[in-house]
């Protein structure tokens, strides 16, 4: 791996296995075998990209072109069919809102699951606990369950939980679609400052306007393949463009 990249991707695919009729027993398969017939759905391509340290990068596309699938795999929630993903340092996340959560459990013990799933030592995480309740803004609902929490408080805790862990790579799906539009700006300074210390950010989201706030680069996927990869605002309104002339009124 080249040492000025954060992420390189090597001809990757991903399919999926999308079974017609499945059966669930042994004698159901048995009897009824070609109710175990499948297709493979192929959703990412043999795509390569890398992206340098330091480098903030938007995946852009319509509903169902892969992005998230691609963030998926960048963070090994799944596995490349083929083709390789390497990454270089401690990844940060925050895809599915309030994923990795228990719901019984409080706000607080949340924190230190999913920081110690990031990585952190017990020690980092006691060290950060004050900075990442403060920047949450829960307050005393930081000792509720979060079975209690509202889709913005989810997302306030969520979000301040992967800034804090001073991750080398931050990979984010759509999470700041979510919360109050004080909170989004926040939301969006913190990313600033993190990126102007050196870390590698990646970003799904259909909003033009917030990658092209945070980001430099736009890779815009296309059923499964990459159709431009270049600087962001030309990307996003080649991407715009395409959009508007094959909208169906």
């Amino acid at each position: 791996m080249d040492p000025m990249n954060a992420i390189e991707v090597k001809n990757m695919s991903k399919y999926f296995k999308v079974y017609y009729d499945r059966s669930n027993s042994l004698k159901e398969r048995a009897l009824f075998w070609k109710r175990n017939k499948y297709e493979k759905r192929l959703v990412i391509d043999d795509i390569s990209f890398s992206i340098k340290k330091g480098e903030a990068v938007g995946l852009i596309g319509h509903n169902g072109c892969g992005k998230s699938t691609t963030l998926k795999l960048l963070t090994r929630i799944l596995y490349p069919s083929s083709g390789t993903v390497e990454l270089s340092g401690r990844v940060s996340s925050l895809l599915e809102l309030g994923a990795g959560f228990h719901p019984d459990m409080t706000g607080r013990e949340n924190i230190y699951i999913n920081a110690a799933i990031f990585g952190l030592s017990r020690k980092e995480i006691d060290e950060r606990m004050d900075d990442i309740i403060s920047f949450s803004e829960l307050g005393e609902h930081i000792d509720n369950p979060v079975r209690t929490y509202s889709s913005g408080m989810y997302a306030r805790l969520a979000f301040s939980v992967a800034i804090n862990v001073e991750a080398d790579i931050l990979l984010i799906d759509e999470i700041l679609s979510v919360g109050d539009v004080n909170f989004q700006a926040k939301c969006f300074d913190k990313l600033q400052e993190i990126k102007a210390e050196g870390t590698t950010i990646v970003i799904v989201s259909h909003s033009m306007e917030q990658i092209e706030q945070i980001c430099t680069r736009n890779i815009w996927l296309q059923d499964g393949k990459i159709r431009e990869d270049g600087d962001a605002k030309k990307v996003g309104q080649d991407y715009l463009d395409y959009m508007e002339a094959n909208r169906k009124y």
